[in-house]
């Protein structure tokens, strides 16, 4: 099944399957894809099944849409061409592509932990340590470029490792998960040794192995 990968900065936030004929992107809340930031209009653009193909078009956005780099009106999309909405970058990936197959280990009753193929970098290794729950104790290594946590419908955060860094971020939910007590926005956030992770009512410890 087709789906969008949402980015900011190199940093990815979302993952959107594409299981409708029709899916909107906007600022409102209403949206399939929310993207919450003031140079994403209301209800920006649409992403529509015609046949075998999906096609994007924008709906008379302010700062308009852009694939590959070109503002376009409307367009079909290919395997690995990438929407461009203010900051944003949304990938549009088939289903099956290479590198983009998921595993995902259950960590907890209902929560899960989901990473996404990808190369490896020079920064050391990283664990998130479960403190709750059935699972207290358990070690997962963070050994994949993107680690999404949580609880979906409830809570999920996004864990990327960057060059120099691991950072978090808000996927998806209607309770903010917290990062020491402290509610995570849809901004990526570095994380520091021994930091605090609580999402869909699991504590996690994040722990840095240079």
């Amino acid at each position: 099944m087709p789906k969008m990968i949402v980015s900011i900065d190199g940093v990815v936030i979302k993952e959107v399957q594409l299981t409708k004929d029709r899916t909107t992107l906007g600022r409102r809340p209403y949206n399939d894809i929310v993207i919450d930031n003031l140079a994403v209009s209301g209800e920006h653009a649409v992403l529509q099944m015609e046949g075998d193909r999906f096609v994007i078009e924008d709906l008379n956005s302010t700062n308009g849409t852009y694939v590959n780099g070109q503002t376009v009106k409307k367009q079909a999309l290919s395997n690995g061409d990438t929407i461009e909405i203010g900051k944003y970058k949304i990938k549009f990936v088939l289903d099956g592509a290479a590198g983009q197959r998921e595993k995902t280990t259950v960590i907890n009753a209902g929560t899960v932990v989901a990473s996404e193929d990808g190369s490896a970098n020079a920064l050391g290794s990283a664990v998130i340590k479960v403190l709750s729950g059935n699972a207290t104790g358990r070690e997962v290594p963070l050994v994949k470029v993107v680690t999404t946590i949580g609880k979906p419908g409830v809570a999920v955060a996004a864990i990327t490792k960057q060059p120099n860094a691991y950072v978090v971020a808000v996927v998806d939910g209607t309770h903010a998960p917290t990062l020491n007590g402290q509610p995570i926005g849809s901004e990526p956030i570095e994380l520091r040794n021994g930091d605090i992770l609580e999402l869909a009512g699991t504590r996690m410890q994040f722990l840095f192995k240079p």
